[in-house]
C-alpha cells in the first residue's frame, strides 16, 4: 500500500495489513538510554476522566485498543486528570495490554509525603510502575525530583522528568534542564505556537534530554482556524491526508522531539493521529513550507 494512502481508509484495514504499515512507523531513541519509542503517543487530559458506566467506558476502551493495534505505546496521564489513571489502568487490564503500554504519569501536589502517596496511588491504578514519572507543571519541583531520583536509583522507575504547558514557563524549564539530570521534559508546541523550538528544545537535545510534546492541537483550537481550507496538494508527498496528520507530522519531523501526545475520545481521530506516525516525514524545507501555508490560510 502506498504511504500516501488516506488515514481514514488505511487504518480501517485488517490487523495483518496494519502490522505491515507499522514497519514504516516513526520511532525515536530516548537520549539517556537508546530505548526506542513511537513518535506519536496518547494523552489523557479530559478524555479518560470518565465514570464507571459502560456508556462512558466503551469509547475509551475502543480508543485504547485502536492505539495499541496501530503500534502505539506511550500513554501520558496525571493525578490532575481526575479518574484518568484509574480508567486507563482498568481498561488496559481488561484488554490484556498493560505490559504493552509505556506509561508516563506525574506528581501534582506539594510536600514529600503527599507526593509519595500520589506515586503509590498511580502504581496501584496502572497495576505496575510507570516507565516515566514527571513533576507536573513544576509544582514543588525540587522536593519531588529528590523522590523521583531515589525511585530511579532503586530501579523502580526508568525515567524522570518535568512538565509545563505555558510559554511563560519555558525559561524555568530551561533552567532545570541545565541544573538537574533529567531524562525528559514535556512542553507545549504546535504549528502555530513554535516558541519552544527556538531555544528550549535544542537545549534539551544538547543536554541529552528527551522531549514530549503536549497540546499539539492546542486542545483542539487549531482545527477551527483552518475551517474549510483544503490541504495543499504537495502535502500528499509526505503521506498527509488529514489536518491532524499535517499538524502532527510538522511536530515529529523535528528530530529533537521524542514523542507527541495528542488526546482524543474518538476512535476515528485516534486512527488519524496514529497515521501521522508513518514515514515519510517532511524535511526542513517542507516544514517551513507547512508553517507558511498554515499561517497564510488561517483566520
Amino acid at each position: 500500500m502506498k504511504r500516501s494512502s488516506a488515514a481514514s481508509i488505511g487504518l480501517l484495514l485488517p490487523k495483518f495489513i496494519l502490522s505491515m504499515r507499522q514497519s514504516n512507523m516513526v520511532t525515536r531513541k530516548i537520549p539517556s538510554s537508546g530505548e526506542l519509542l513511537p513518535a506519536i503517543g496518547l494523552g489523557s487530559w479530559i478524555t479518560f476522566n470518565v465514570g464507571d458506566s459502560e456508556d462512558e467506558l466503551f469509547p475509551m476502551r475502543n480508543v485504547l485498543r485502536a492505539f495499541v493495534d496501530a503500534g502505539g505505546r506511550v500513554i501520558d496521564s496525571s493525578p490532575m486528570y481526575g479518574r484518568s489513571e484509574k480508567v486507563i489502568g482498568r481498561l488496559a487490564a481488561e484488554l490484556n495490554i498493560t505490559d504493552k503500554l509505556w506509561i508516563a504519569t506525574k506528581v501534582w501536589t506539594s510536600g514529600e509525603k503527599s507526593g509519595k502517596t500520589q506515586i503509590e496511588n498511580s502504581k496501584e491504578y496502572f497495576r505496575k510502575w510507570p516507565s516515566l514519572l514527571q513533576v507536573h507543571n513544576l509544582q514543588d519541583v525540587k522536593t519531588h525530583l529528590r523522590t523521583l531520583r531515589s525511585l530511579k536509583d532503586q530501579g523502580s522507575i526508568k525515567y524522570i522528568g518535568i512538565t509545563h504547558y505555558l510559554d511563560s514557563e519555558h525559561d524555568a524549564l530551561a533552567a532545570l534542564v541545565k541544573s538537574e539530570k533529567l531524562d525528559f521534559i514535556q512542553v507545549n508546541l504546535s504549528i502555530r505556537n513554535r516558541s519552544a523550538e527556538n531555544y528550549l528544545i535544542p537545549l534539551a537535545a544538547d543536554r541529552g534530554v528527551g522531549v514530549i510534546i503536549n497540546k499539539p492541537f492546542e486542545s483542539g483550537a487549531l482545527f477551527p482556524t483552518i475551517s474549510n481550507t483544503s490541504l495543499p496538494a504537495w502535502s500528499n508527498e509526505w503521506g498527509i491526508s488529514t489536518w491532524a496528520a499535517y499538524f502532527l507530522k510538522y511536530i515529529i519531523s523535528n528530530k529533537n522531539i521524542t514523542c507527541a501526545i495528542p488526546a482524543t475520545s474518538q476512535e476515528s481521530h485516534l486512527k488519524e493521529n496514529m497515521a501521522a506516525c508513518l514515514e515519510p516525514l517532511p524535511d526542513d524545507a517542507a516544514r517551513k513550507k507547512m508553517a507558511d501555508y498554515f499561517a497564510k490560510n488561517t483566520r
